[in-house]
């Protein structure tokens, strides 16, 4: 059912994405094995009910239970795994962890300041860069996601077409706006008077906004973009 080899030691744990059959991302999520025959797949809030009810559909006479659990996640900033349940998360360009059901102590990081590094790490997030209008390889997930060696799973044949035989019409690129002002959901970005890509998650900083955007593939990775007020967008560069 899943993207992903999930053939795992113990508490390992690995990406993977619940896809429909057009290979439309339902769910992207991580599968950590707690027991030799118990595994967690732990995503974001809301999407469990779907995921279950697409897995429990596949089910057929498989003796298998599938049900929902609710865990208190904190997410961890640190070279070394937690105590506790815990796996790794690279969604923010630096060693973290999300640990379930457990206190943790250590200075809090607020909200526009992790979103800033998952931005910066270009990392999609359902709602924002995940639609139903995004591939996978668009968002960059085959490559953390994506198994090409395993058997069969609803959403397959797309993802290996477009892999073997194409390429990806646009992709995911950082960056930095000559503005202070947020820009809408799907801002226009254009290059020589055409359009080109869509603005889909930004956060304001000291030096303007820094942005995740969808751009076409045929346009230069230095190129400046601009957005429908005029701003410029160029490659972001973290300093």
């Amino acid at each position: 059912m899943l993207s992903q080899d999930v053939e795992l030691d113990l508490d390992d744990a690995r990406e993977a994405l619940l896809l429909t059959a057009k290979a439309r991302v339902i769910a992207p999520l991580t599968v950590l094995r707690r027991g030799p025959q118990d595994f967690l797949l732990s995503m974001e809030a809301g999407l469990g009910d779907r995921a279950a009810g697409e897995l429990r559909r596949y089910r057929f006479a498989a003796k298998v239970e599938i049900e929902a659990e609710e865990h208190d996640a904190v997410l961890v900033f640190a070279d070394e795994r937690p105590e506790g349940i815990a796996y790794p998360v690279a969604d923010y360009g630096e060693a973290a962890w999300e640990a379930l059901d457990v206190t943790v102590t250590g200075e809090a990081v607020d909200e526009a300041e992790l979103e800033l590094l998952r931005i910066r790490a270009g990392t999609p997030r359902v709602g924002r860069e995940i639609d139903d209008r995004v591939l996978p390889a668009e968002a960059g997930l085959t490559e953390r996601a994506v198994s090409f060696s395993k058997g069969c799973y609803p959403g397959q044949e797309p993802i290996a077409r477009l892999h073997y035989r194409g390429h990806a019409n646009r992709s995911l690129r950082v960056l930095q706006l000559e503005t202070h002002e947020l820009p809408e959901y799907d801002a226009e970005l254009t290059f020589d008077g055409k359009a080109v890509g869509r603005v889909t998650s930004a956060v304001d900083t000291p030096e303007g906004v820094v942005a995740l955007a969808y751009v076409r593939r045929e346009v230069p990775a230095e190129a400046e973009l601009r957005l429908s007020g005029g701003e410029t967008a160029r490659p972001h560069s973290p300093a």
